[in-house]
């Protein structure tokens, strides 16, 4: 069976640093605990006094004054994992733990799960290729020299690097290396482990590069894992529950969120708040448990961006270079139909195509294939389409050969719908009004990854009014912005009514409009 040592860092706490560790070890795991040298040392004492009779809990052997960014916190993790290494060589597994974080799995659950992967779990993204940095220094972590700490040495921090800059001291990244980056929460095998260690012992050199970057803890075990140990034995993830804002910071768990976090594929969460009794003491009892079943649906963080992000307009300052040199012409007419149900604006853009001499494409700023000619390769990529919208809008109106142009949107496309309202041509908006029942919305729930295929249906349930209302806002906000040349269909109306909308949205004689209208099943579901 799986015996975890669990590699603790730790600055704060001391009651639940030792409700922890004892919680932990009496699963039949171990502890090696780093606590913070900045710490006060009266918590320090209180620890040590609780744990260290403990033959299951060891101390790192040094104390490190850790820094965020700063290389302290590798070499803290470094001390804790020889400890451990050297004391409990029964341990199978070696899971990183901040003093934040709480098991969202039982124990029972964690050994076999282990037991049942041979391999390591350790993120490990591409430094260069990949966006896991989302803003700030990126190359610049590498290239330069990091002596000083940005949060308590600013002055010296910013100058450092600026000299560097200025004198262009930069160096190299060691030449064998890939370097990777990822969260810092790992669980690796021992083999793993005493591989990292005889690297670290034999290559100085590495160890002198990692030292003077910045926010090494994103990149050393990162880096060196994938280097020691076949890729096919490596899963690309965390076992640790975190979710980051959009600020980089991570979002903190509360007593009301205990479902929410068993129902996630990890074995622990961070950071659970510290004033969250109730949710600290169900946790801490929940890791002893036995038999307990697990259903997972990983709705976790979807739901998360889908609450934060409501109610979020974002604003302009000033146009695109790309789209202030690419005005569409007074003499152009565009047509949006605008319907959050896709297959009822693809029936009706079908029926454009197939009954009247207008050009219509579907969801261009959505999907891969949306009825495009070939422009040339512009158009083989939804991001690339968004970025250049008027270039791409010009193109399709030369390779139709027409001054008109029909086009579907998602109802909270609302940026797009205003910045080609903007436009001095004579655009207009079709809106297909849509009857958001049940069934459509669970399909949607899914669809957007609110909530997996294996969520209980209390979950969706709970989730139904907040996303209907959602979804009745995204309608009400595009009728409040009062456009002018706004039509709209309904499957309430009669096909009269609906046909005289189309027909004054689209210029249509009343015959062919009627016979849009008709089109069989144009709003079924």
């Amino acid at each position: 069976m799986a015996r975890i040592a669990f590699i603790m860092l730790c600055h704060k706490d001391a009651p639940g640093v030792i409700a922890q560790a004892r919680r932990l070890t009496a699963s039949g795991d171990f502890v090696s605990i780093h606590f913070d040298g900045n710490s006060d040392p009266a918590d320090f004492a209180e620890i040590w006094s609780a744990l260290s009779d403990n033959p299951s809990v060891t101390f790192a052997n040094r104390r490190y004054r850790c820094g965020w960014g700063e290389w302290s916190l590798v070499a803290a993790t470094l001390e804790a994992v020889r400890a451990a290494v050297a004391a409990f060589p029964n341990a199978s597994h070696f899971y990183m733990l901040s003093g934040d974080c709480l098991p969202v799995k039982t124990a029972e659950y964690a050994h076999d799960f282990l037991d049942s992967n041979d391999c390591d779990y350790i993120e490990h993204n591409d430094f260069f290729a990949s966006d896991w940095i989302k803003t700030g220094l990126k190359e610049e972590r590498l290239i330069y020299r990091y002596w000083f700490n940005e949060r308590t040495q600013p002055k010296l921090y910013y100058a450092s690097l600026a000299i560097q800059q200025k004198l262009m001291l930069t160096r190299e990244v060691p030449s064998d290396l890939q370097v990777m980056i990822g969260s810092q929460w790992w669980c690796l095998r021992r083999q793993t482990i005493e591989k990292v260690l005889a690297f670290c012992d034999s290559r100085r050199d590495v160890m002198r590069f990692f030292a003077t970057t910045w926010i090494p803890d994103e990149t050393f075990f990162q880096t060196i894992v994938p280097h020691v140990v076949p890729r096919n034995e490596l899963r690309n993830r965390t076992l640790t529950y975190l979710i980051f804002t959009d600020y980089g910071m991570p979002v903190t768990f509360y007593n009301d969120q205990y479902d929410l976090l068993l129902r996630q594929d990890y074995i622990f969460a961070r950071k659970i708040s510290a004033e969250a009794l109730e949710l600290r003491e169900r946790l801490g009892a929940l890791w002893a448990d036995e038999g307990v079943h697990f259903p997972t649906s990983n709705e976790g963080a979807g739901v998360f961006r889908f609450l934060t992000g409501r109610g979020r307009v974002g604003r302009r300052f000033s146009p695109r270079f790309w789209e202030d040199d690419t005005a569409l012409g007074r003499d152009k007419s565009l047509l949006l139909i605008v319907s959050k149900k896709w297959h009822v604006a693809k029936r009706l853009t079908q029926g454009l195509r197939e009954q009247t001499d207008i050009p219509a494409v579907d969801y261009l700023f959505n999907e891969d294939q949306a009825h495009l000619p070939d422009m040339g390769g512009v158009e083989n990529t939804v991001s690339k389409r968004e970025r250049h919208r008027r270039a791409v809008i010009k193109l399709l109106f030369d390779q139709f050969g027409t001054n008109r142009l029909a086009f579907c949107l998602d109802s909270s496309a609302l940026p797009l719908i205003q910045d080609f309202m903007a436009e001095k041509t004579d655009t207009r908006i079709l809106m297909i009004e849509t009857d958001f029942h049940q069934d459509y919305l669970r399909g949607h729930i899914a669809r957007v990854g609110l909530a997996g295929a294996s969520a209980q249906p209390d979950v969706v349930e709970r989730l139904l009014p907040i996303v209907r209302r959602d979804l009745e806002y995204e309608a009400n906000r595009l009728r409040d912005m009062e456009f002018p040349r706004f039509y709209t269909i309904s499957p309430t109306a009669a096909p009269e009514a609906n046909a005289a909308a189309l027909a004054q949205a689209f210029d249509l004689e009343p015959e062919a409009a009627l016979a849009l209208a008709q089109i069989d099943h144009l709003f079924s579901d």
